[in-house]
């Protein structure tokens, strides 16, 4: 039973060099009840592996966070396993604009603490209370209304090399770091329109979740992050209102 990789990076690079599949690179999250996360991590990576899915991929009771490659000739197969998994059925899934063979050379399942390092304890957040989602075309309204923040959840450099106009970007190297900066920040604009986004979404529902925990009433959160924006501008050809470019993959 195989449950690490026994290719290195350079073997792994060759195959996929020498392969003639076409990869799709998609991510998604969820946060949900896990009680055996080890025991849960071993049965996806047994699977996964067996169709070649390579990524990153987060574990823990809270949920999961994965980010991913597979060759399109198993996407079916790979939805209908997660469509398998009770907590897992019809997630969100936020496949790339662009697909990269090499976006990962390792199938990487890793059990955490949490999907994100978000520095909280439980009493500061209920994920049964997050932000409100939105879509492309209502987050380019919300964006243009005066009473808006918008702020992005990434960090300084994420922020730099692209984000969205007008938008707060805090001057921060991780994401815990963000949180209570913003808290004090906006402390008083508890009834302004929130308006957050970070790159898949996952961020901002904790985000979302520990700013309505402090008081903030009307909190909204870009549904599927800068990559989902991104595949709704195109699709329905709305103005694109992200400056810059969103950097999410490299070889991981």
């Amino acid at each position: 039973m195989q449950l690490y990789n026994k290719l290195s990076s350079d073997e792994r690079s060759r195959m996929l060099d020498s392969s003639n599949q076409r990869r799709i690179t998609l991510s998604f999250y969820k946060y949900a009840k896990i009680n055996d996360p080890k025991k849960f991590r071993d049965k996806l990576f047994i699977f996964w592996d067996s169709i070649d899915v390579l990524g990153r991929i987060y574990i823990a009771k809270e949920g999961i966070n994965a980010q991913l490659s597979l060759p399109e000739v198993n996407l079916e197969i790979f939805i209908d396993h997660l469509n398998s998994i009770s907590f897992l059925y019809k997630v969100k899934i936020n496949i790339a604009l662009k697909h990269e063979t090499k976006s990962f050379l390792k199938l990487k399942i890793k059990v955490r603490d949490k999907i994100v390092a978000d520095g909280l304890k439980a009493k500061d957040y209920d994920m049964n209370n997050s932000g409100t989602h939105v879509n492309a075309k209502d987050f380019n309204e919300l964006l243009e209304k005066p009473d808006t923040i918008t702020i992005d959840m990434r960090n300084h450099y994420e922020s730099e090399v692209g984000h969205f106009k007008g938008a707060v970007c805090p001057d921060v190297d991780t994401f815990r770091d963000s949180l209570p900066f913003i808290n004090k920040k906006f402390k008083h604009a508890k009834k302004s329109n929130i308006l957050m986004y970070c790159t898949g979404g996952i961020r901002c529902e904790k985000a979302s979740s520990y700013l309505k925990k402090n008081g903030f009433q009307n909190v909204f959160q870009l549904s599927g992050g800068i990559i989902e924006y991104a595949r709704q501008i195109k699709e329905i050809g709305i103005e694109n209102k992200f400056i810059g470019k969103n950097f999410v993959f490299d070889n991981r």
